[in-house]
């Protein structure tokens, strides 16, 4: 009885709430439902997003979709969710997580497709008009659960490649000072004991889904679409893509690329995203046939809620008018108090809203969850120094970059991640007042679709302090596997380190 029960306490251990399991086996599951939106209703018209308003679709192009990727292990479950729109906001995910609690955690993001409808509500008829279909939404969130619950039942046994590859040309930067998220991040999931066979990709790319532009109005996936049906014939597979770090302002190279006979294709042609599309399939590919062997267990996870003060008059009139549905918190100065909503408020109030951010460690994979559109200076440490002198905070406090947080592990950042707050930008480089950095004569774009000047540090030390809590949580676990494995070496009848022999 007795070795039976220690050899029980070795096995299933709980520190912290995360349950220490012998059973590290990889599970993989992928699934994919149709999420467009029905167009052609003169009195419901759908609403397309990421530019400016009373951009009604008049038909489409290309499907939008919801892809899951599940992975367990043992009893933890963890769901990937990427979807082909603008953004979802944290409630209508909290709604998905409520009907998915079996899940350890549940992870939903946008690719930031600027041609699909808009689920914020600030790309309406005219700037006082809500855009949102709600109905639509609600039907989006039932396609999410069910989409997941496919991936679950879909899922085998794999073992995981994880691979690089770096394009500056397929990146243009529209802001200065020009610093690039170039690097292509993927995971391939091979059957167990069938490594010819694969069983699904998972593609992070950095660039806003905008090749159509604004004078577009058939729904479309963007280039994202071409990326995958290019991956899905190479490798026979299912393929999620997701957006990573989209700020600063990452999108398609401007001006004109070529296609495969060399005839010239311009921004806004169809042809033009789809030549794009594939091309950021040959980098994925690259990364793909490259891709060495990760562990991606066990699951650690670290979240946490945080407030950040909307200083932004657009959103602050936005929250007043009810053009986005979303409970307002009291900002207190403490980025950690998010349980007192408002109620009611006037234009004079400070208030903020409650956001996610998160950290997980699958193995020795870490994966950074950012709810907006993140600069590629707060990713990669390249905060211009010194600061330009027409910046507005060029005293402020350099934030801690996800490169140093990481270290040397291999990681990748999911962008829009459970959230959309807008950009992140690095304080330092926050330029909305006169006189404007670099001479000019206006502020860049990125300020005005920002909550304000404190997002960047509070996601950035909120992200932080995920880091280091995960790294606290695996040395204790570690430390009780440890103690677990000596408990079961003593009730087998040996002592650790003595070769086997027994124990008086």
């Amino acid at each position: 009885m007795l070795r039976l029960v220690l050899v029980t306490v070795a096995v299933f251990l709980f520190v912290g709430g995360v349950r220490i399991q012998a059973e590290d086996s990889l599970y993989a599951g992928f699934a994919k439902a149709d999420i467009t939106p029905s167009v052609g209703d003169d009195e419901k018209p759908v609403w397309l997003a990421g530019y400016g308003w009373g951009r009604a679709a008049t038909g489409i192009h290309d499907p939008l979709h919801v892809t899951a990727v599940v992975l367990t292990s043992g009893e933890q479950r963890i769901a990937l969710v990427t979807l082909d729109l603008i953004g979802l906001p944290l409630p209508t995910v909290d709604l998905m997580r409520e009907r998915l609690d079996e899940f350890d955690y549940v992870m939903v993001s946008c690719t930031h497709n600027h041609e699909g409808p808009d689920t914020i509500g600030i790309w309406g008829r005219t700037p006082l008009n809500r855009g949102v279909d709600d109905e639509y939404v609600k039907a989006v969130v039932d396609k999410t659960i069910d989409c997941v619950e496919r991936a679950f039942e879909s899922r085998v046994r794999v073992e995981a490649r994880f691979g690089l590859a770096k394009d500056d040309m397929l990146i243009g930067d529209s802001r200065k000072p020009q610093v690039k998220a170039s690097t292509m991040r993927v995971l391939r999931f091979q059957q167990h004991n069938a490594p010819n066979r694969t069983a699904g990709i998972l593609v992070q790319w950095n660039c806003h889904p905008e090749a159509l532009g604004s004078k577009n109005t058939l729904v479309t996936a963007d280039f994202p679409s071409a990326t995958i049906a290019k991956l899905k014939r190479k490798y026979d597979c299912s393929v999620a893509y997701f957006s990573g770090t989209l700020g600063g302002l990452m999108a398609p190279p401007r001006g004109v690329i070529h296609d495969e006979q060399g005839v010239e294709l311009k921004e806004g042609q169809f042809e033009f995203a789809r030549r794009y599309g594939e091309q950021v399939a040959e980098l994925a590919a690259n990364a793909i046939d490259k891709a060495l062997p990760i562990r991606l267990t066990p699951f650690h996870i670290s979240t946490q809620r945080v407030a950040i003060p909307v200083q932004n008059p657009l959103y602050r009139t936005a929250s007043l008018l009810k053009l986005v549905y979303r409970q307002p918190v009291r900002w207190t100065g403490d980025f950690n108090v998010t349980d007192k909503p408002v109620t009611a408020f006037t234009p004079k109030d400070q208030f903020g809203i409650a956001t996610e951010v998160a950290c997980l460690a699958l193995g020795e994979l870490q994966v950074v969850c950012i709810p907006g559109e993140i600069y590629p200076e707060l990713v990669h440490g390249r905060i211009q120094e010194p600061v330009d002198p027409g910046a507005d905070f060029p005293n402020a406090e350099k934030e801690p970059s996800v490169a140093d947080l990481m270290g040397n592990s291999r990681w990748m950042l999911f962008g829009l991640a459970n959230d959309e707050i807008g950009y992140i930008i690095p304080k330092r480089q926050w330029d909305q007042a006169s006189p404007f950095a670099y001479g000019l004569r206006r502020p860049q774009y990125g300020e005005i679709n920002s909550c304000g000047p404190e997002s960047g540090p509070i996601i950035m030390h909120a992200l932080k302090q995920r880091v280091e809590a995960l790294q606290a949580q695996r040395e204790a676990l570690s430390d009780h596997s440890a103690t677990g494995r000596k408990l079961t070496a003593r009730a087998e009848g040996t002592s650790p380190g003595e070769g086997g022999n027994r124990v008086p």
